[in-house]
């Protein structure tokens, strides 16, 4: 549910082509630098606000140039 909200919203703003893979939990999205914290924002609120759950669902984000270094 939270990877669909998150295509969809990236879809929204001319973004969808920027998802570039889902490993499990995790999404590897390509961005322009200038636009990494804004994007990084929306994946994070999509994926917390995508069930109504008793605990809160926690989403990290990490930015760098390559999947690795982002953890």
């Amino acid at each position: 549910m939270a990877m669909v909200a998150t295509y969809r919203a990236l879809k929204d703003i001319g973004m969808e082509q920027c998802l570039l893979l889902q490993v499990h939990d995790e999404l590897v999205l390509e961005v322009p630098e200038e636009k990494a914290e804004a994007i990084g924002k929306l994946v994070q609120d999509c994926m917390q606000q995508a069930a109504n759950l008793d605990v809160p669902l926690l989403v990290e984000v990490g930015t760098a140039r390559n999947w690795e270094d982002a953890h």
